[in-house]
């Protein structure tokens, strides 16, 4: 304990959203704010073929095409030609939303481009890049792939392309723990911080959320069949039946307290700690008691310094599958118990935004810090029904006015990989 006394405190001092349910913050707090959600049926889906109907787009980026050359984007980011070429999907929404980032927290070039400063990022890589270079491969030999087929196809093309492209000269790792990833990348980019190895880390988290990326889900029985945009996503509904795979990117800026100060940021808030465990349970579905996810949320508060009963708000990773969801509430159950008048307000925002993969624990975190910064709690959207199991936990089915104090982020991966972020108003 008196160790981490002297570690410098953490904070959020930059955020950035290319998102379905808007392209910038003050569009993504609106949507937030009237519980306006971002999914609709696509286009790519409509075949005979396809049972899956509905998808989370972003708005105003066309990025279909497997050649950047032929994506369009908003003009307000400049993006060198030689640059894009080493593009996937995922990688231009990571870096408009890192630039967004960095104007935010009022970095200039040489607070990005020092020792001081790494990067972590968070993608599943490209299915849809990788599919047309290996076809490429396959159809007219390797010779006629793109020499740069590999750096925007694998994992790690978010952490190679935006390492370059901001000329990051501190830390730099890729994460890739399924829907756990981001989550990973910002607990780890806090211990490069609270440890003084570095006084700020930039943190992105993206996915393509296009045909490629989404459907093969479908295989697991995992997405919604729902053909409806307005219920599909349905998380705590009884009649919840999958998930709505999306696309994005989100950045967080994390940074010591002192740096923010030395710049006159104000900081968003707090993130006093973090902890992940896993389940042991099964390479694809979460242990039906949660309980990895509930020992992630121990080692969260007990790293933070706080008990559970001064959580406000938990923003649940519940993605509307009917054996995830129900997991979650269990491990809620174990950790806060049932029943109590000052029990923390629960939501999952996935009934707006879908479920972003990889993507997903970044941008709940940043809802988290917007909510903190703009003085509300997200509700849970589109609960018909609430799941019998849900009783006695106080789930959200509209905002509340005021901002949580102290909120946690739970994300759920592959393997039984668990992480629970704890963010505080400073």
């Amino acid at each position: 304990m008196l160790l981490w006394a002297v570690m410098p405190k953490v904070v959020i001092s930059g955020l950035g959203f290319i998102t379905p349910i808007g392209n910038d913050q003050a569009t993504v707090v609106e949507s937030l704010r009237h519980m306006r959600h971002g999914l609709s049926l696509y286009p790519r889906f409509d075949a005979p073929n396809v049972p899956v109907r509905v998808a989370g787009l972003v708005k105003d980026f066309a990025i279909e095409s497997p050649d950047p050359e032929d994506w369009t984007f908003p003009d307000q980011y400049k993006i060198r030609r030689e640059t894009l070429r080493g593009f996937a999907p995922h990688v231009l929404f990571g870096h408009c939303a890192l630039t967004q980032a960095i104007a935010d927290a009022k970095l200039l070039p040489e607070d990005v481009s020092n020792g001081d400063t790494g990067l972590f990022t968070a993608s599943a890589g490209s299915a849809m890049m990788l599919h047309h270079n290996l076809s490429r491969l396959e159809k007219h030999g390797v010779m006629r792939c793109s020499p740069l087929g590999i750096v925007a196809s694998v994992v790690g093309t978010l952490s190679f392309n935006l390492v370059a492209a901001y000329k990051i000269l501190g830390s730099s790792c890729g994460f890739a723990s399924a829907c756990a990833s981001s989550g990973h990348a910002l607990g780890f980019a806090w211990e490069e911080v609270a440890s003084g190895r570095q006084k700020r880390m930039l943190v992105v988290g993206g996915e393509d959320g296009n045909l490629e990326t989404v459907l093969p889900f479908a295989g697991m029985r995992a997405l919604s069949l729902n053909p409806d945009p307005n219920t599909a996503s349905r998380p705590f509904d009884k009649a919840r039946d999958g998930f709505v795979g999306v696309g994005g990117g989100c950045a967080i800026i994390l940074e010591s307290d002192a740096e923010a100060a030395r710049r006159g940021v104000k900081a968003y808030c707090e993130m006093p700690g973090w902890g992940m465990a896993s389940d042991g349970y099964n390479v694809a579905i979460s242990h039906p008691d949660g309980s990895g996810l509930a020992q992630a949320i121990r080692l969260a508060l007990r790293r933070s310094g706080l008990e559970p009963g001064e959580v406000d708000y938990i923003n649940a990773h519940a993605t509307s599958t009917p054996i995830g969801d129900l997991s979650e509430l269990r491990a809620l159950k174990a950790v806060f118990g049932t029943g109590h008048s000052d029990a923390p307000a629960i939501s999952s925002t996935k009934a707006l935004t879908g479920h972003g993969l990889s993507l997903a624990s970044i941008l709940e975190a940043a809802i988290c810090a917007t909510a903190i910064r703009h003085g509300f709690t997200p509700g849970s959207a589109h609960i018909q029904n609430l799941d019998p199991e849900a009783d006695g936990l106080n789930i959200i089915r509209t905002n509340l006015a005021e901002s949580p104090r102290v909120a946690l982020s739970n994300s759920s991966g592959f393997g039984g990989a668990n992480v629970a972020l704890v963010l505080k108003a400073v």
